[in-house]
Parts: C-alpha cells; structure tokens; sequence
C-alpha cells in the first residue's frame, strides 16, 4: 500500500503538484529525462501537511483573520503570520509521520546529509513561480534535524513574503498545502543558475548561465556576483567572468557558513565553455520535456552535473501561436506549452499599442476583435499581434511600412529597423511590384465637402440600426452563424473605400501642414492648433457632453451628497436610487441621455468584455464630480468656442505670413486647400472607432443572453465565464450545452497572470521584446523622451492615475498614464497636459489633446514608474520630452 505521507521522488511527476508540490513535483518529472541526473530523495506530501496543519490551536480562526487583511498592511499581516508559524513549528510531528520520515532516511542512508526543501502547491507553476518565498535548509544532518526542519518548511507557508505574494496573486490561502523535499545533499565545485531563454530579452535562442563556486546559495543570496556565459547554437558567444570574493561550503557538523575564496582562484572561471555549452545542452532537454523555457538550479560535482531544481521563467511574454484556424487556440499557454511559430523567422507588431488598450484581453474579447479586424492577428499573453514578416521582406511594402508606422510611434520603426539589421533574420523577397510614381508631396484628391463626412456617418448609423433589428430575433446556435455574417458586415463599414479616403484626407493633410510650414515658416506642429474645435468629431464631443451633465447636476446639493457617498454607489440601482434623491430626476434624465449617445464606450472597449459605461455608469461619477468643482455653468460651450476662435486666429496668422514669401500666394493658396481639407475630415477620424464599439455593444448583450442562458442550465457558475471561452467555444458551449469547467479556470489563471506581463511594441519568432529607442540628441539631461503630438508647454503637478474610476483631478494638473482610449476624453477637460507611455501621432489621445489644445508628449517610456504622484513636471508638447522639476 502507497505511503499517504512519504513517497519517493522517482515515484512522481509533473502531474503530481497536488500531492508533492510544485518543486517536489518537477523534481519528480526531472528524474524521468534521459541523461538528467538529480539527487536521490524522497516527499512529505501535503496529506501530512493538512493532518500536521490541524494539530495547530486555533488555525481556522487565524486564517480567516489573515484572508480579512489588506496586503499593503504590513505589519498586521507580519504580526499575524508570525503567530501562525509559531503554531506551527510548536506542535509535534504525528507518530506516523515521523516514523514515514525516518524510514525513508534509512533507506538513503540515515546518517547522510540532506537538503530539505519546501514544496508548495502553489510554487514552480507556470502562472506563478513564488520563487524564494518558502525555506529551504542544507546540510540537515540525523532524523531528528531532518524532522525540525521539515516543520519549519511547513511553518515557512506564511512567511509575510509569502502570504503578501498569495494576497496579490488572489490565491486563497487555504487552497496553498506545503509538501517537503528531502534529498541527498550534493557538495559541488561550483553551482548557479540556467536560464534557456534570456531573462531580460526573451530570447528563446540564446540561454545564460549564472556560475559560482561553492553552493548556489551564494549567488541566490547576492553574496558574490556570477561569472555570466551566454550561449547560442551550440557555442559560447560572451563571457563576463566575476571576482567571486566569496562562496558558500557546507559544514562538517551541518548547515552552511561563508568563507573566503583564495585570492589566487577568485578570478578563475567557475566553468570552461565546455561545461557551460553543455549545461545548455542538458537544460534544452528539461526544456523540452517540460515545453517552456525554464530557470534551472545546478550543480558541477566531478565533473558531472545534478539538477536540483527546474521552473518556467514566468516573466517571459509568451510566443504567438500560429496555425491555420488561430482563432480558437486561446490558452495554449496556459496549459503549459510555450507558443512556437512555424515558417522560419517572424516579426509581430503589437495591436494594443496602436489600439491604446495594452492589458491584457480575455479569451472572447480577442477573439471577436480577431475575427472582426481587417487583417491576421495572433494571440499571446492575452494581447493581439499582426505578423509584418512579409512586407519586411518586400524592399517596396517594406519602406512602405517603416513610413506608416513611423509617423505613428518612431519606437516602433525603430524596432523594426533594429531587427532588419540584423543579417539573415528577415529573408528578402523578389521585389515585384512596380516601384511607386514619386510623391508630389499632397494628399490624394478628395472632395473637400462636409456633406461627405455626413453621408459615413448616416452609412455607419444605418447599419447599426440594422444590425439591432435583425439580431433580436436571433438565439441559440442561430445567433453565432448570424453574427458571423454580420462581422462580414462589421468589415465591410470598416473597408469602405470612401471611409478610408476621408480618414486619410485628415490624416496626410495634416502630415502635409506640419512638414510644408516647418520648412516654410519654421514653426513646428502648426496642425495642431488648426485643428482644434474641429466639427464632427464624436470623441471630443463625449468628452464636453459630460461638462453639459455636470452643469445639470451642480445646483443640486442632494444629488451631489448622494454622488459623493461613493461606497452607497450600486450599477445595478444606481440610476433608480439617484431618481429618488431631490433633484435626483433631472440628474438621471441628464446621465440617461449621455449614455445613450455614449454608454457602449469604456476604458480598454476594444476587449467586448469589458464592462461599458451603461453597464457600469458609476465609473462617470467621479469625473462629474470633478467637472462640478473645477469648472462653472457653460463651460463645454465656450471652450470650444475658444478652441474655434484659436484655430481662426492660426489660419489668417499662417497664410498672412506666407503670402509675405517668395511665391508666398501659391503656398497660401495650397495651406489653404490643406486646412480647409483637415477641418473637414480629422473629425471624422474618430468615428469608425465610434462605429465599432457601437457594433460591439450589440454584440456583448446577445452573447451575455445566451451565457445567462447557460447558468441558468447549470452549464456556467456564472454568465462572466463565458468572457474565458473563444467566440467559437462559446458557440460549442450553446450548441453542446457543455462546458470544460478546467479550461475556464486554467484560463482565469492565465490571465491574472498576464497583468503582470509588459507587451512588446514589437516581437520575434525567437521571443525577444524589441523595444526600440529614441534617435534623438535635442533633449535635455534628466529628461524623458517621448513623442510631441499636441503642441505647447505646460507646468504642473503631475496626477499618476492608471484607473479613470480612481480620477480626482484639479485644474492646471497634468495627467500621467499608461495609455488613453476615447473612453478617457471626459477628463481631458479638466487637465493642462498629458504624459503617455503608448501612442503615436494619430492615437486617439493625441488627436484629442489636440481638439483641447492640451501640450502632450506620448510614447514615454515607464513615465508612470518614472514620474512620481504629485510630483511637479514640465510638458514640452512641442519638442516632446517631459523635465523634472524640483
């Protein structure tokens, strides 16, 4: 009969986490790959754990207090945990236990030393690697040690570290059960870490090695720095060798002391390129076996090495997946497999920078932006990537490109640039299509008529009318196979050929400005102040809307009371609840009908399944609120008005002072033409995006129908479970009336874990982040680059929000964010200035720091880390850096 509470490591594997534990677990799988040696040992599995864990007095009672603590309380959560250990290392082990335990040491050999290791369910996975969380404890020596230290593996459960790692991952402490390993010690020349694929790049080609002499415990610990060797195919390609002053040796009467390395071996090489190439060697094998690159423990003992522990490198953005059917393969990752692409080398530009939305999407939110987009888009870490390989390959599609993408974020181009250099990665393709005629430097003809503007619009709104009509009658499976035809549709309106002219128009018209009166009048960004007010823009519209609503609710002393009890706020009754304060009528007829112009927008409303503003209107209140203290009655009127009047002023301003130029009438003539072409259609450059949400809108509430449908069947827990399933397992779910319950919860884990991923602006088939950089030497020391896309300068207190419901802004602050969508237009009225880490030139932020006349720099990168809450900053919207200040 199976021991309940020892059992020996070659006995498990990877599958077994439950029981050994995640270490205990991998260990386990490591002992079954050829070639692989590991030290012998054996587990105290988590059943004893649970049986010691109830000896502990009073451990349900301290646990409920510890799960009721905030993680950012400290000293409670220290305090608590401490208790908790104490419980712990104080009771004694069980008989049967302890007698499992001594057995297994004398068939190892009980005299031996041994290494006794925590192993907790929730360690080594690849979500969540908890590394250097739970105790471990070298050279153990006799029973009686190995039986304390394993207490004090089980009591290292909550370690603060430990229980405020699992409070900020949401894992539920009681779910978290500590295994122990136990294993023969190893007493190596020299000991460190693998990495197979860089841990700072990414790169899955190219593994480190982390050397030093001694036990690992040295190098874990910080104590010396490595000799670090990076290998590529099968050679080493640098070396960086460390003076190692001190290493770690284990002692004759147990545990470890330091000691000083001999002055003479200190600058030696803990490894030759030989032992290092092969250490790769060995560690693509547990790669392998284990499908994901993976951070791995080692040790050289006569020449020879153990493994003494492997994990996935969870900080590593994960690889696109590409097939044939892409759509649908959510969660691959999540089910521990690293992406792999097929073809060669690949190049992939992100979605999410040119979206402005890059966290993380659920399963059915990229899926429906996947199959409604206008090109090939690929999932990884939950964000969305357009492979560029081909037209990187063709020398005309190429520059092409490099242009596009320039204009728009100049981290990109770099990017990419960054990886064209690099010889052989991207294979040239014959060029066969004819070279383009020379550009004569104006935009494409196109009729100069806001009727034009009118006519998409009233297209667009047909459309969705239709769309509500016919999807009423629509449920069950019938409702997939419509919506299938209707994102049909949903492209058609996005590919519309005038559509596309009249977003071009705005766009190169305002290209054409900016460069023709730089290099006329030698004033940067004049585009930027003749836009501002300008007509049919949807998104600027919302923004002063909400200042029209915030009018209506300032004399209302009830209202605004009932506004401010934030924590009173219910979406569901929140309308209902207003209705019934005094005034409270007139406030909710004024929020009805703004979101019924607005309510299908959100931040992040690329991702359907985020919650709108008519789903949750709550998240408007404290905008309102700060739209009734900083601004008084009347103010979306006049300013854009005053926008109106500034952008008149610039006009007769510029073409005066180039009529004043040689052949001054032609370029005035042709400024002219430009500007009135730019009022007409920059506006408009807003609303397909408008469109689209409107669409989504439509969309979210009839799949929401058929997921209510399904908990009502008992077939989902609760209808947000769908968010987790593609479009088309959803479609499956409705058809089959099944659902995989594990899938859904392998996926929620994933994307929790995907928020703490950065994306790449641009990513290789290889995995490397490029992250391109700034060619620019016109910035002052101590400042930070970035993009100018909305000129002027501006001082203020820089406001760092990530959260538009968290906003409490005052005038004359300057709002510092990760990125902006049009959902975010409604505080842009009450800032100075804007900082981004995302965007471009035509990004929906820069086009409505413009439409205010806000100064503005985006594409700034880690601003929100860099940039403290509160601190004092200086825009440069023009030249595009941000300063510092005292």
């Amino acid at each position: 009969m199976t021991d309940p509470y020892v059992v020996d490591l070659g006995e498990v594997d990877e599958t077994r986490v439950a029981t050994v534990g995640g270490k205990g677990a991998h260990l386990g799988g490591l002992t079954r790959i050829d070639g692989i040696r590991v030290p012998d040992g054996f587990c105290v599995t988590t059943e004893a754990f649970r049986r010691a864990l109830a000896e502990v007095p009073s451990i349900d009672e301290r646990l409920d207090e510890l799960a009721r603590l905030n993680p950012e309380d400290r000293e409670a959560i220290r305090t608590l945990s401490g208790r908790i250990r104490a419980g712990i290392e104080g009771i004694a082990v069980p008989g049967d236990i302890a007698a499992a335990i001594t057995g297994s040491l004398d068939r190892f050999c009980e005299d031996a030393p041994y290494a006794v290791r925590s192993s907790a369910t929730a360690e080594d996975l690849p979500t969540a690697s908890f590394a250097g969380q739970q105790d471990t404890y070298l050279n153990v020596l006799g029973p009686a040690a190995v039986i304390q230290h394993i207490r004090r593996c089980w009591a290292s459960t909550f370690t603060e570290r430990a229980v405020v790692y699992r409070q900020r991952n949401g894992i539920d402490h009681r779910t978290v059960h500590m295994a122990v390993v136990v294993q023969r010690m190893v007493f190596p020349q020299a000991s460190g870490i693998l990495f197979t694929a860089d841990p700072v790049t990414g790169n899955r080609k190219t593994a480190t090695v982390d050397a030093g002499f001694g036990l690992g415990e040295a190098l874990v610990s910080g104590l010396v720095n490595p000799d670090v060797f990076t290998v590529r195919d099968g050679a080493v390609v640098t070396r960086t060798i460390a003076a190692k002053e001190r290493a770690v040796h284990a002692l004759p009467d147990g545990g470890t002391r330091e000691v000083t390395v001999d002055p003479r071996q200190r600058e030696r090489p803990a490894l030759t390129d030989e032992q290092a190439v092969r250490l790769v060697g060995l560690g693509r094998r547990v790669e392998a076996h284990f499908g994901r690159p993976q951070d791995i423990e080692w040790c050289l003992v006569d020449d020879g090495f153990r493994i003494v522990q492997s994990r996935p490198i969870t900080t590593l953005f994960p690889l696109p997946v590409i097939e044939d059917g892409d759509e649908g393969k959510a969660g691959e990752d999540a089910e521990g497999h690293d992406g792999r692409t097929t073809g060669g080398n690949r190049v992939y530009v992100s979605v999410g920078h040119q979206q402005m939305m890059t966290d993380p999407m659920k399963p059915l939110g990229y899926s429906m932006w996947q199959l409604t987009a206008m090109v090939p888009m690929h999932e990884a870490g939950g964000r969305l990537f357009v492979d560029v390989t081909p037209r990187l390959a063709s020398p005309t599609s190429r520059d092409t490109l490099l242009d596009v993408v320039g204009k728009g974020d100049p981290l990109v181009r770099d990017a990419l640039e960054t990886v064209l250099d690099r010889d052989g990665f991207v294979l040239p393709l014959p060029d066969t299509t004819p070279a383009a005629p020379p550009s004569t430097g104006a935009p494409a003809p196109i009729e100069t008529d806001p009727a034009v503007v009118t006519r998409l619009i009233e297209r667009s709104r047909a459309s969705i009318a239709a769309l509500e009509r016919d999807i009423r009658t629509q449920k069950g499976p019938a409702l997939f196979d419509f919506l299938l035809e209707a994102f049909e549709e949903h492209k058609r309106v996005l590919a519309d050929p005038l559509s596309m002219r009249a977003l071009m128009a705005g766009m190169d018209a305002t290209w054409w400005l900016n460069e023709r009166l730089l290099e006329w009048l030698g004033e940067k960004n004049v585009a930027d102040t003749l836009t501002l007010s300008a007509p049919d823009n949807i998104t600027s519209e919302m923004g002063l809307a909400l200042l029209d609503v915030a009018d209506v609710i300032r004399p209302l002393p009830q209202v605004l009371a009932f506004l401010r009890d934030a924590e009173q706020l219910e979406d569901a009754t929140f309308l209902d609840e207003l209705a019934r304060t005094e005034g409270g009528g007139e406030a909710r007829d004024a929020i009805e009908a703004y979101l019924d112009r607005y309510g299908m927008r959100c931040v992040g409303e690329i991702d359907i399944t985020r919650p709108r503003w008519c789903e949750r209107p709550t998240a408007l209140v404290p905008v309102i609120l700060d739209h009734v203290r900083n601004f008084g009655p009347g103010a979306a009127q006049q300013r854009f008005e005053e926008g109106r009047r500034k952008a008149r002023w610039k006009e007769q301003d510029v073409l005066s002072r180039l009529r004043a130029l040689p052949d001054g009438h032609r370029k005035a003539e042709e400024t002219q033409r430009m500007i009135d072409r730019v009022r007409t259609f920059i506006g408009y450059r807003e609303y397909p995006k408008y469109g689209i949400v409107s669409r989504y809108l439509v969309y979210k509430r009839a799949l929401l129908a058929e997921a209510e449908r399904l908990v009502r069947d008992e077939v989902l827990p609760e209808k947000e479970d769908a968010f987790y399933l593609t479009f088309r397992e959803l479609h499956e779910a409705v058809r089959s009336n099944r659902v995989d319950e594990r899938l859904i919860q392998r996926r929620k884990e994933a994307f929790r874990s995907y928020h703490a991923l950065t994306p790449p602006r641009v990513l290789t088939s290889d995995g490397e982040a490029v992250t391109g950089a700034y060619r620019r030497d016109d910035v002052p020391d101590g400042a930070l680059t970035g993009l100018p896309v909305s000129a002027g300068t501006v001082e203020g207190r820089a406001r760092v929000i990530l959260d538009m419901a968290e906003a409490d802004l005052e005038a004359g602050d300057i709002l510092v964010t990760t990125f902006t969508d049009p959902s975010w237009s409604p505080l842009f009225v009450g800032i100075a200035g804007l900082v981004t880490e995302v965007g471009g030139l035509m990004t929906h932020g820069a086009v409505i720091a413009r439409e205010y006349g806000l100064p503005a720099v985006v594409g700034v990168d880690r601003a929100t880390r860099i940039i403290r809450d509160g601190q004092r900053i200086r825009v440069h919207g023009t030249d595009g850096y941000v300063e510092l200040l005292p």
